[in-house]
């Protein structure tokens, strides 16, 4: 590894190309650029197994500024203090709930948005400081670096001073994710509205927020299948607690009043109406984008998505160039889920060191959005099963079923839904399970297993449920869309 200043870039990479390709001999076996979930999980299995491993990650800060420690997206942007601050809302609904069973609350109940956000982030510090301690563990070299590939066996890494480092391997794995768009053809778009980069990180409350999710109509959202169904589950129980949901809508512009207060001008697509509302914060949630364009991959000849800007790779996340590997969200075609980067860059690392064959199996995986009203599912949706098998060809087992926490409480749970989609001959094999819920999560975690054994009708009728458990009612579905008949559940 070698430092050097701008002006020496081509003699150190020259050198680079002479002294340690012809001679077979390489600084690293691996170098990983991206430290977010896959990257760190590869990096540290490849050293676990002898390799010598270095990781580059270089934060670039949010166009607000917004900018974090090593773990990537899910750690400081995402799942963590997402799940955290879905908690914070479901305590504010406890304490609700609270005083039907009993317990004296004041009347009014204030959030201190301040206290709620410290917190979070001093956990999200926590976990960047408990990365950097795991690498220097397992003999990993961590370089503050913004990574680029100038062959297949050589990475460029700058600092934010501009400072060169040339590393070279004889093999390179990128992992660096996505970050979230901007629909920059909106005036106003990006110089009022922030994306979840920032939003975890704020210091004061959002107050009253326009949340604009658009996707284009060629856009595939590949993070679940999510049935619309379920997704109508969601959106009403939200809608029924207070937020105001304004269908069919596209944002026009947003302007800043001499007031301090954001005004966004939408139209109806139905009417072509216009409609305009003034909002504290503007929040954009448009999707993301893949980090390739900073990584000189044109160069090299990485095949990219041209629609999706994504790396293709193969079942072994190998790219269309030699030693050059990516993955999770990098990767085209790969659900954008932390878990499934972990256990994929885990595999890689040990068929990069021969000491496995073994690919990832990207079916049966499962997940959950948490909205206020969880959503867990794995498997198919009711509308991919049937384009797969046929509507004669599925059987959907579902019940509405209402949780026994909400009974006192007087909650309406119309909402609450279970749906099991199985093949309908044979065995009745379960292509999937949809689930809202409290706990959504932990009840599709449970459940999974029984999918990648290959799970059948007949084996959830003999599982005996616990009582009395939301998750009970999965094994007790009996009531078949076909028949028409009520699914709602009566009785204990």
């Amino acid at each position: 590894m070698r430092k050097c200043g701008k002006s020496s870039h081509s003699v150190a990479v020259s050198s680079s190309h002479h002294s340690d390709h012809l001679t077979g001999k390489y600084d690293y076996d691996l170098v990983v650029i991206g430290g977010g979930s896959g990257g760190l999980a590869c990096s540290k299995e490849a050293a676990q197994l002898g390799q010598k491993v270095a990781v580059l990650d270089y934060v670039e800060p949010s166009a607000k500024g917004t900018k974090w420690g090593l773990g990537g997206t899910c750690v400081n942007v995402g799942c963590i203090p997402k799940k955290l601050m879905h908690q914070a809302a479901l305590l504010g609904t406890a304490v609700k709930d609270a005083k039907k069973y009993g317990w004296q609350m004041p009347e009014t109940v204030h959030h201190d948005w301040a206290t709620m956000a410290e917190a979070v982030q001093n956990h999200v510090r926590s976990l960047n400081w408990g990365h950097r301690v795991q690498l220097q563990d397992k003999k990993v070299k961590y370089l503050n670096l913004k990574g680029s590939l100038l062959d297949e066996h050589t990475v460029r890494g700058l600092s934010k001073a501009g400072k060169e480092t040339i590393l070279t391997a004889e093999n390179i794995v990128i992992a660096t994710g996505g970050r979230p768009k901007y629909p920059t053809q909106i005036p106003g778009a990006a110089e009022h509205g922030i994306t979840s980069d920032d939003i975890f990180w704020l210091k004061k409350s959002p107050g009253k927020t326009y949340i604009s999710h658009i996707r284009s109509a060629c856009s595939v959202d590949l993070r679940w299948d999510v049935s619309p169904q379920m997704a109508g589950l969601v959106t009403d129980y939200m809608e029924a607690y207070g937020t105001r949901f304004v269908w069919r809508s596209v944002p026009k512009r947003v302007d800043k009043l001499s007031s301090g207060a954001l005004q966004v001008t939408w139209s109806d697509t139905e009417t072509g109406m216009e409609h305009r509302d003034t909002y504290n914060s503007v929040l954009w949630a448009v999707g993301r984008a893949p980090e390739t364009k900073a990584l000189g991959l044109d160069q090299l000849g990485v095949q990219l998505n041209k629609q999706t800007g994504k790396i293709v790779v193969g079942p072994d996340e190998a790219t269309s160039v030699p030693h050059v590997y990516a993955l999770g969200d990098i990767s085209e075609g790969r659900p954008e889920l932390t878990p499934t980067a972990i256990k994929a860059g885990k595999l890689l690392a040990h068929r990069l060191a021969g000491q496995s064959t073994a690919l990832m199996n990207f079916d049966n995986v499962a997940t959950t959005v948490f909205t206020p009203l969880e959503y867990g599912c794995v498997g198919l949706s009711e509308e991919e099963a049937e384009r797969r098998h046929g509507k004669e060809g599925i059987e959907v087992f579902h019940a509405f079923y209402k949780p026994l926490e909400f009974t006192v409480a007087e909650r309406d749970a119309s909402q609450c839904y279970i749906k099991v989609i199985c093949e309908r001959g044979g065995d009745q094999k379960i292509l999937g399970l949809h689930f809202t819920g409290p706990n959504a999560g932990e009840v599709i975690q449970g459940f999974s297993m029984g999918l990648q054994c290959g799970a059948t009708y007949s084996h959830l009728l003999q599982t005996v449920g616990i009582h009395p458990t939301c998750a009970e009612e999965v094994v007790k579905v009996h009531i078949t869309k076909r028949s028409g008949l009520d699914p709602t559940v009566t009785g204990c």
